[in-house]
């Protein structure tokens, strides 16, 4: 003879699988948390090695957050040489974290991105390094315009989305104001 169902049992059994499931859900994320850490450094690291000057130091280390962005100071002999400044621009498909590298002039040495959620095919060749170094590595944002040429400034669209190339543009404005406020506060 088959058990009755009841409410009670029901809800107890319903309980002891959620109970289940949410203890292997957090044995699985303290599994996991310290890899994608490692990975997710690992990815800053090697985005910083990519936009600055070579250097002696390790710019990681003396990281400096100003203005809801991070700076890494690269220096060699203990001469700055450049900073890596990381910072988050609103792309078409959401945020797009990326490296900007200046150097101690302010001039861009290179730009990386880190992380994006653009539409493949289109703004996810924002990632393409050669679009984006070969117009605008080794200028100064103070002295050219860096938007893009449909609003009448003097970069093609770096990608075959307009909307992604004026966020990609505006996180590299936003770095360069970050280093601008940084030369403001290191003079006497």
């Amino acid at each position: 003879m088959a058990k009755e169902s009841s409410f009670k049992n029901m809800v107890i059994t319903l309980s002891l699988i959620c109970l289940i499931c949410s203890a292997l859900l957090g044995v699985v994320y303290s599994v996991t948390k310290a890899p994608i850490e490692a990975a997710e450094l690992a990815k800053i690291n090697n985005a910083i090695k990519a936009v600055v000057p070579e250097c002696d130091n390790n710019p990681s280390e003396e990281m400096v957050e100003m203005e809801g962005s991070v700076v890494y100071p690269a220096k060699m002999n203990g001469e700055i040489v450049g900073y890596a400044i990381k910072v988050k621009a609103s792309g078409f498909g959401g945020p797009i974290q990326m490296m900007v590298g200046f150097n101690s002039d302010g001039t861009i040495y290179n730009t990386s991105v880190i992380s994006h959620a653009e539409t493949p095919g289109l703004g996810a060749k924002i990632s393409d390094e050669i679009a984006t170094r070969t117009q605008i590595v080794g200028k100064h944002p103070a002295s050219s315009n860096l938007t893009v040429t449909k609003d009448g400034g003097e970069i093609d669209a770096i990608t075959a989305s307009t909307i992604t190339s004026r966020a990609f543009l505006k996180g590299v404005d936003a770095a360069y104001k970050v280093f601008v406020e940084l030369q403001k506060e290191q003079q006497p």
